[in-house]
């Protein structure tokens, strides 16, 4: 499949280019309907009304969420605890940061930024761990490093959404990229 490359989108009008509509319908389940159902609800209701925060509350709500986790990166501790003031508003939240247990990078031979001086790891396997202890209903990651948001996601119970991307150089805003004629140079060299 190559659709980004696709010019058409025929699909958006009902087409199936590989016709197999009826054998990907039955991986849907019963959970995964659920699922769909909220996240078409919350589309339809407030398409391009609500920010992000906002459908998460609202996709929450709708899915009759009550308790709620936090796995951040310690580089973005005070976005994190403004957004856990906005969601203990509606539900019990949960937060770890990605520094939990104060692991040493040398533990593991993980290469340091500062090779000189004490580097605790970033921990997805733990956050995850501790919010599977909680029982949380939906687990949010908010600016995890590339391979540590892959390590949290697989190790989750919960099903989990990205509400923050972590990009250093843009401002955890990664399609910045894609919209800068100077990085798609950049990128293109």
């Amino acid at each position: 499949m190559k659709c980004a490359s696709c010019t058409k989108k025929d699909c958006f009008k009902g087409k199936d280019c590989l016709e197999n509509r009826e054998e990907i319908k039955e991986l849907y389940r019963e959970g995964e309907i659920d699922l769909l159902k909220a996240s078409s609800a919350i589309e339809a209701r407030y398409y391009m009304e609500k920010t992000r925060i906002e459908e998460v509350i609202l996709f929450s709500k709708e899915m009759n969420y009550k308790k709620i986790g936090m796995a951040f990166c310690v580089g973005l501790e005070q976005e994190a605890h403004q957004i856990q003031k906005l969601f203990k508003k509606h539900f019990k939240v949960h937060s770890v940061c990605c520094k939990v247990c104060g692991i040493d990078k040398s533990d593991f031979k993980l290469e340091q930024i500062d090779k000189k001086s004490y580097e605790a790891m970033c921990n997805p396997l733990g956050q995850a761990s501790i919010l599977n202890e909680k029982n949380t209903d939906l687990n949010i990651i908010i600016g995890l490093c590339i391979g540590h948001d892959i390590l949290f996601t697989r190790h989750s119970e919960a099903a989990v959404t990205t509400l923050v991307v972590k990009d250093r150089v843009l401002a955890h805003n990664p399609l910045g990229a894609v919209y800068s004629k100077y990085y798609q140079n950049k990128l293109n060299k």
